[in-house]
């Protein structure tokens, strides 16, 4: 690091939200523990700012500030989550690191402590994620889906006001304001898959030949903080939502699972187990698995998505209308801190 960085704390951005905060903490903490000194700077951006529904908000509206920041050398390091980030990289940034990820799923808070299952027939639910919508409305159980957005007070506020009857947010989340408890349930991943990268968070800091950029400080980033597993499974959960972005425009969710896998010789390797869903747009789900190496998750999650785009066919084009009323088709709308 510079000299005039070691001099201060380490500058960590972070959207100004209480869940924000929590999960810039959870990295701060981590580098305090290694010897590292740092402090919080809030940076408000655009998507904190508007209440609009997400889907009309566009991509990159919980990070561009963050970035613009770093590049700026207002900050030195930015924690988004993951799932919150344009597919396409900023060649002015680097992903130093992806800490061990948080519960992927997603969870339900209803009222009187019920599961899905025991939701009756025009229940409502609120979500604000086309990925989500498909997947409730695909389950037929004649649930209404109702969009909603804020953070998880004003969510989990309108199931304890009466307004709704549940509403499903990120566990993540949930588990990182200390809340988990209020959770109803944790629905499978057969169920409901999650977001790519759902989970997951991305330290930034700036690349080679962008403002001050500081090689030291990427591998410090790194060794103090990067999960190699959980940099393997955003990374192929990922490269389906970038492909899949270039061949329709339906909800997607992915989940991608490290697990051990024995060889023909008798060797214990690492695989990726790869899953992933689309809504067509017509209320059917395409479906789709794949297992692969640690080294070439990219290609296993653009195969995976090609895999997806084949099966759907038509009817995966016809999901690029646009939203429906419930707001079901966008896989460019899929932003959000783990809500």
């Amino acid at each position: 690091m510079t000299a005039s960085a070691q001099n201060r704390p380490l500058r960590l951005g972070t959207r100004p939200s209480a869940l924000a905060v929590a999960q810039s903490e959870l990295v701060a903490e981590r580098l305090r523990a290694a010897g590292h000194a740092v402090e919080l700077v809030t940076v408000s951006t655009s998507g904190d700012r508007s209440a609009a529904p997400i889907p009309t908000l566009g991509v990159g509206v919980f990070v561009s500030q963050l970035r613009d920041a770093l590049v700026a050398d207002e900050v030195d390091v930015a924690v988004h989550s993951y799932k919150d980030l344009p597919t396409a990289p900023d060649p002015r940034l680097v992903i130093a690191a992806v800490p061990p990820r948080e519960d992927p799923r997603d969870a339900l808070v209803a009222r009187d402590g019920r599961v899905l299952g025991e939701l009756p027939a025009g229940a409502t639910v609120g979500t604000g994620a086309p990925r989500r919508v498909a997947q409730l409305e695909a389950l037929g159980l004649g649930l209404r889906i109702v969009p909603i957005r804020g953070n998880v007070d004003t969510r989990i506020g309108k199931v304890a006001a009466g307004e709704l009857d549940a509403v499903v947010v990120a566990a993540a989340g949930l588990r990182r304001l200390g809340r988990i408890d209020e959770a109803s349930e944790l629905l499978d991943p057969l169920q409901m898959l999650p977001a790519p990268a759902q989970g997951a968070l991305a330290v930034e800091c700036r690349a080679e030949g962008f403002g001050r950029a500081d090689t030291a400080l990427a591998a410090l980033l790194a060794q103090v903080l990067d999960d190699a597993g959980a940099r393997a499974a955003v990374t192929a959960e990922r490269a389906v939502l970038a492909t899949l972005e270039a061949g329709c425009s339906a909800p997607v969710g992915a989940l991608a699972d490290v697990v051990s896998d024995l060889t023909d010789d008798g060797r214990v390797v690492d695989r990726v187990f790869l899953r992933a869903v689309v809504g067509t747009g017509d209320g059917a789900l395409v479906r789709a698995s794949a297992t692969g190496d640690l080294d070439d998750v990219e290609k296993l999650g653009a195969a995976l998505a090609a895999e997806l785009l084949d099966i759907g066919g038509g009817s995966l084009d016809a999901a690029e209308g646009g939203p429906s009323p419930a707001g079901a088709d966008s896989v460019q709308a899929q932003s959000g801190v783990d809500r």
